[in-house]
């Protein structure tokens, strides 16, 4: 059984090594621990202290691509490196990482293939009293649109099975943590969470510049991967809304035409025709959308089993296969990958 942990790291040099101090060298269950850095285009020596710490895979991009892109690269790295179970944490030691014992187990019983770890918010000294409500409700419309149970949408301490990761798709550039639930939610994955301790705030977080920007991102990711999953139901409330108010404005009409008023009310029956109109349209949008929905399933299944063919064993990364057996760290050129 192999496990490797990932770091998406972004100029992350003066935390990094703390941050992996604290992994650990051994788990019950686990025969090999191994260590995966993203650098997403750091500007300063973030490489140069994971390769003197001796992390064995380093992912490197040219310039800074995001966490959602950077999450992925780490994953399909750790996949092609032969990884039975991938946890991913952060580069300011966000996460207790001792707690990555806890977190890999419902997976090691065959409990789940995605587990989250759920920080004490409420009992978090650096988080606003603002942003504690905000991750809560957050997490509750995450709930709400993933149909899963997950108290820590936004917690970014994971573990996958191999199964699970080799199924993950994130489209949105922004960030994983929202759309991968959904997506797992939707498409009936198993999925859990444990409780974990979080560290002192070595940093503040470069997620988002703002609260206002962050509830944004955040709330267009969820419904953009909420339509991607459900997309005859969303459309469908769209086009029930405005055939609604369109055919409360036309009876409307209909109640002065009949005492003799029609004449004064002819613009409530052009906006009623308008939103009828948009009603329809919208619904015939939502068959459309589901059967696009459709073929995107299909698209995931022919995904998932060319994944396993690609992952599967003899099939890691040769330009850097070499270099890891003799005990070097490997470096992958995200943006020029020799498979």
């Amino acid at each position: 059984m192999k496990l490797i942990i990932q770091i998406p790291c972004y100029n992350e040099a003066e935390t990094l090594e703390i941050a992996l101090n604290a992994l650990p060298k051994h788990i019950d269950g686990i025969d090999v621990i191994e260590y995966l850095i993203i650098n997403d285009g750091s500007q300063d020596n973030t490489e140069e202290v994971a390769r003197n710490w001796g992390v064995n895979y380093i992912v490197n991009f040219s310039n800074n691509k995001g966490l959602a892109r950077g999450f992925m690269a780490g994953i399909d790295a750790c996949l092609r490196n032969g990884a039975d179970i991938i946890v991913n944490t952060d580069a300011d030691n966000q996460y207790c990482a001792d707690d990555i014992e806890k977190l890999i187990q419902p997976i090691l019983r065959k409990e789940a293939g995605m587990v989250i770890g759920e920080r004490p918010i409420d009992e978090t000294e650096h988080f606003s009293p603002l942003k504690k409500k905000l991750q809560h409700l957050g997490s509750w419309v995450v709930r709400k649109a993933s149909k899963t149970d997950i108290p820590d949408a936004p917690s970014g301490f994971r573990a996958y099975s191999r199964s699970t990761a080799m199924r993950l798709n994130v489209i949105n550039e922004y960030t994983y943590t929202l759309e991968t639930i959904v997506q797992a939610g939707r498409n009936k994955m198993a999925v859990t969470s444990v409780p974990i301790r979080t560290n002192a705030e070595l940093r503040p977080s470069r997620l988002f510049s703002s609260m206002f920007g962050y509830v944004k991102k955040s709330m267009l990711t969820i419904g953009r991967a909420y339509m991607m999953y459900r997309p005859l139901f969303f459309f469908a409330i769209l086009a029930l809304i405005f055939c609604a108010g369109g055919g409360i404005l036309g009876i409307r009409y209909i109640y002065y035409y009949i005492i003799g008023q029609g004449v004064g009310h002819t613009q409530s029956l052009i906006l009623a025709s308008m939103l009828i109109i948009i009603g329809v349209q919208a619904g015939v949008i939502g068959l459309l959308a589901d059967v696009i929905s459709a073929n995107r399933k299909l698209l995931e299944e022919i995904q998932f089993e060319l994944r396993r063919m690609d992952y599967g064993p003899g099939h890691e990364l040769k330009n850097h296969r070499s270099d890891n057996q003799n005990g070097q760290c490997a470096s992958i050129d995200e943006e020029n990958i020799d498979c």
